[in-house]
């Protein structure tokens, strides 16, 4: 019998993401700042005389919102806004118009909840401006639309701005923007490889419109989070096998120095698709594809380097400098790897970003190796048949 309190308790407690005591610590200090500089605004704006309160006790629960959960869609700058303008409204209309406070106040949160609902800009706490509008006392009442711009508009602002320079300056984005879809790299209407299996976003949003209640999530990140969720259980799957197990260590390179003609015939004669780019030191300084041949039309029709006495004379007619070196063509920004990267981080390169090899460098940058797409595939195809023999001995 001592269990079912606890039981009872945990059944109405949420489930909620413990966060760090950083993460933490950092939230509470967003709201003391947001409330100290909101009020302190407030006072230098209107003066300490003034008859309106200069802080209004909603402003408690926005930062909660604002600090805390910056991410929450109740949160964005248009929510606290519009829901916070749009609900004062109300209240102040339904104080005017209906003189049984306890009436005029219902009506004032139910039409404030179906108005912001409407408009896309639901606020919790906006529920507690009709409110306020509605049961505030004389002063506020004397104020009458006035209330909408001061303390309402000015608090909201205030706090608003503190909130997109506290969470931006602490590591938060905010306002929190829908990350943007992956592009398929090579710009066909195919959604990218790994869209392709599991949930898509599109699958998403029809379930939380069966779901048909408010959710304190984007689809669009719950989206991003199922997708990370997917990729961690990829990782335990796949035995957390890293790059440095898997890559190739005798890697073919170049200089920037190095001429194209030395470059192509190493292409050729090795039978590879690319060649990491290193200082004289080692350090990785970007990649040379044969991507990046085809594109500054190096090539011929028939699969030579046109860098002849025809092609040379061509150029300096039209005044332009043929490439010669590995360094005018290259590709520099390049994405690489650590050794004890897992494998399972190279798929969305590889499988949505079109990338079909990743460069692996040391924590000074240097090439320790390289992981093409039939390594990954290799190593992919080798660990499930593994676990289908040990799960077949079993």
């Amino acid at each position: 019998m001592s269990s079912l309190p606890l039981r009872l308790l945990q059944r109405f407690t949420p489930s909620i993401a413990r966060t760090s005591l950083a993460e933490r610590a950092r939230a509470s200090l967003g709201a003391l700042v947001g409330i100290l500089l909101t009020g302190f605004a407030s006072k230098l704006a209107l003066g300490s005389e003034v008859n309106l309160p200069l802080l209004i006790a909603p402003m408690g629960a926005s930062a909660v919102l604002l600090f805390a959960a910056p991410s929450s869609p109740l949160a964005q700058p248009w929510s606290i806004l519009g829901g916070n303008l749009v609900s004062a409204f109300i209240g102040v209309t339904a104080a005017l118009l209906i003189k049984d406070p306890l009436l005029a106040a219902s009506l004032a949160i139910a039409l404030s909840i179906g108005a912001m609902l409407m408009l896309n800009c639901l606020h919790p706490p906006s529920g507690a401006v009709a409110l306020t509008a509605v049961l505030g006392g004389s002063a506020i009442h004397d104020a009458g639309y006035w209330f909408l711009l001061s303390p309402v508009g000015l608090n909201s602002a205030l706090i608003l701005g503190t909130a997109l320079a506290f969470n931006n300056i602490t590591g938060r984005a905010y306002p929190h923007l829908p990350p943007k879809p992956q592009a398929n790299p090579h710009h066909t209407a195919d959604p990218p490889p790994s869209a392709r299996l599991g949930a898509a976003p599109d699958d998403i949003r029809a379930v939380l419109e069966d779901y048909d209640e408010v959710v304190n999530v984007s689809p669009e990140d719950l989206d991003a989070l199922l997708h990370q969720a997917q990729i961690r259980a990829f990782n335990r799957r796949s035995g957390e096998i890293t790059c440095g197990e898997i890559m190739s260590r005798d890697v073919l390179t170049v200089t920037e120095a190095t001429g194209l003609r030395a470059a192509w015939r190493q292409l050729l004669t090795h039978r590879i698709k690319a060649l990491p780019v290193v200082s004289n030191r080692g350090e990785l300084v970007g990649i040379l594809t044969q991507t990046d041949f085809l594109r500054h039309a190096i090539l011929s029709e028939d699969g030579r380097l046109k860098l002849g006495l025809r092609h040379r004379l061509a150029a300096s007619v039209r005044r332009r400098k043929s490439p010669l070196h590995v360094g005018d063509i290259m590709t520099r920004r390049v994405q690489s790897a650590l050794p004890e990267t897992l494998i399972a981080k190279l798929v969305p390169p590889m499988a949505d970003q079109g990338l079909h090899h990743m460069p692996i460098v040391d924590h000074d940058n240097r090439l320790v190796g390289l992981v093409t797409q039939s390594d990954l595939i290799a190593a992919l195809f080798e660990r499930r048949s593994l676990l289908a023999l040990e799960e077949g001995r079993a």
